[in-house]
């Protein structure tokens, strides 16, 4: 039915409400700024928010759908796109952070996302990771490689970089967690875990740090394309460590054992010439 949802529609007692379903589309429509034609059109084109339905087919939406929402709008306005920042609502609002690059726009709404081919970003990330092997000095190292077949591409590369540094973890869909001899620590993701659709590279030292998070969004003329972010600001920095680490932990927290201790302690301090110089080089980038 697609006419306006009224409260106290027949079916007083359902399993909308009972499950805390309890809000017209009219009222997620007037607390969120979302027309409710909108609101539909999310539902049929990318099934967000799904909505309960009384017996009477009028749609229930509950409190955390309602921040979900809102989140959308902030994504929204922050330059993220539709998809992109419909896919992060539903895990952000939710008070969970299993998305690095969910995790940093959110925090740092000041990173504006740039869209990117996979050449490209597969430029910039080695790029970061000579960097890091020159001037970081015993670094705690984080990949996102999505796939295992991509991550064994760059496989010499990484083990290169693990042999200086204090701990390396790379993340895919491993079918199994290892510590290989002489190789970062394989952490295997799900397919259906948020992390599996990110390209994430983190380096956290005393003297250097970089990261760049990029969400891979939908193909394109049989192009991969994605939206990336990328700084070396501390305070980033820092958060994109602490949330892989958090993420490795739930998978195999001996690979990151002491490490969120350490993470917790407050960043070094960044001038704002750090921030104005990567956002001059984002412009250049562009």
């Amino acid at each position: 039915m697609h006419g306006v949802d009224h409260e106290g529609a027949a079916g007083a007692v359902n399993h909308a409400e009972e499950g805390g379903a309890t809000l017209t589309i009219r009222e997620v429509s007037g607390r969120t700024g979302v027309s409710e034609g909108t609101l539909r059109m999310w539902e049929t084109r990318y099934s967000f928010p799904s909505p309960a339905r009384l017996a009477s087919g009028h749609r229930r939406y509950s409190e955390l759908q309602l921040a979900q929402v809102r989140a959308v709008v902030r994504a929204r306005e922050q330059g993220l796109s539709l998809p992109g920042a419909i896919e992060h609502a539903r895990t952000v609002a939710a008070g969970k952070r299993p998305s690095v690059f969910a995790a940093l726009r959110s925090t740092f709404p000041y990173l504006h996302p740039q869209e990117m081919d996979k050449p490209a970003l597969l430029a910039l990330s080695r790029a970061i990771e000579d960097e890091c092997a020159v001037r970081a000095e015993r670094p705690i190292l984080f990949g996102c490689f999505q796939l295992e077949r991509n991550y064994r591409d760059a496989e010499p590369r990484w083990r290169d970089l693990a042999r200086t540094a204090e701990q390396a973890v790379v993340m895919a869909d491993f079918d199994r967690n290892r510590r290989p001899r002489g190789g970062p620590a394989e952490v295997a993701i799900a397919a259906t875990d948020p992390l599996s659709r990110e390209w994430v590279l983190v380096c956290e030292s005393a003297d250097f740090g970089a990261c760049l998070a990029a969400w891979e969004t939908l193909e394109r003329q049989g192009e991969r394309t994605f939206e990336m972010v990328w700084t070396v600001e501390r305070s980033v920095v820092r958060l994109a460590a602490r949330v892989c680490c958090e993420i490795a932990a739930d998978q195999a927290p001996r690979y990151v054992e002491g490490l969120a201790e350490r993470l917790a302690e407050p960043a070094p301090p960044s001038t704002p010439e750090i921030r104005s110089a990567a956002q001059l080089r984002t412009r250049m980038i562009r």
